[in-house]
């Protein structure tokens, strides 16, 4: 018999009813379709927010979009986002089989965790999984286009960059294995303040620059662990959207940013 993590935030960060949730899914991703950015290379990571759906959805659905060509590829994902309700030193595992939405359960890959159990700085936590939403709202965009995939989920709190690239090293896989960073980027300033901060912070992404502060993004430091090694294996980085609070569902005295970054390998060339 295997244990539950349940949603904590369906009908709240996204609706709690299975149609509604995959129509206004399938709709999201329908509409990022028509957008540029379509790559031909297969993407290794991604980099989305995870503020509830009205907000930050269409801007997740530009990467997830675009995953669906590789939905049968791809057989697991490692989703990493920050802690927000919970404080905890590493990055921690939940204590369940399997994690549920309104769309059904996903199941934890045990071998791959059991790979990364022996890591100093990983830790296991109940508490900092029991509410956490930055790794939830990821899921009904994963199960809706995907295939069947296992899911290896940390909440990241209090770590380095380099503690957090040995476990995405750890993990990396080939391409069957999907790295999902969960960010949102500056909180709570003036519209154009934040447009001008926000641009800033997609630039130097762009650049594999991991340096970031969690003035500019909520989850610097799992994007700083991915960005630090994408240098080390020569990912390229592709822009695929920025936005904020203030341009989708909210005022623009206090808005929160909002991006969208694929990451892919660079092409094999065969002899």
């Amino acid at each position: 018999m295997h244990t539950i993590r349940l949603p904590a935030v369906a009908g709240a960060f996204y609706p709690g009813q299975r149609d509604r949730l995959l129509k206004d899914v399938r709709a999201m991703l329908d509409v990022a379709k028509t957008e540029p950015g379509a790559a031909l290379a297969v993407r290794k990571a991604v980099i989305v927010p995870h503020a509830g759906y009205i907000y930050s959805g269409s801007t997740a659905a530009l990467a997830y979009a675009h995953l669906a060509s590789n939905r049968s590829v791809i057989r697991r994902v490692v989703l990493l986002g920050p802690v927000h309700r919970v404080a905890v030193r590493g990055l921690a595992l939940p204590d369940v089989d399997v994690f549920a939405t309104p769309l059904g359960e996903v199941p934890l890959d045990a071998q791959a965790i059991k790979s990364i159990s022996h890591l100093p700085q990983v830790v296991v936590s109940a508490a900092a999984h029991a509410q956490e939403h930055s790794l939830e709202v990821q899921l009904p965009f994963l199960q809706a286009v995907l295939d069947e995939f296992k899911l290896v989920p940390l909440a990241v709190g209090d770590a380095t960059a380099a503690e957090v690239a040995q476990v995405l090293e750890t993990l990396w896989g080939g391409p069957e294995t999907l790295l999902v960073i969960s960010s949102d980027l500056s909180h709570y300033l003036p519209y154009r303040a934040a447009q001008a901060i926000d641009q800033g912070t997609v630039e130097r992404i762009l650049k594999l620059d991991g340096s970031l502060t969690h003035n500019q993004a909520c989850g610097a430091t799992p994007v700083n662990g991915l960005l630090l090694a994408a240098r080390r294996h020569h990912l390229q980085a592709q822009f695929l959207g920025l936005c904020n609070s203030g341009d989708t569902a909210g005022d623009k005295d206090r808005v929160v940013g909002y991006t969208s970054i694929a990451f892919m390998e660079e092409p094999r060339h065969v002899a």
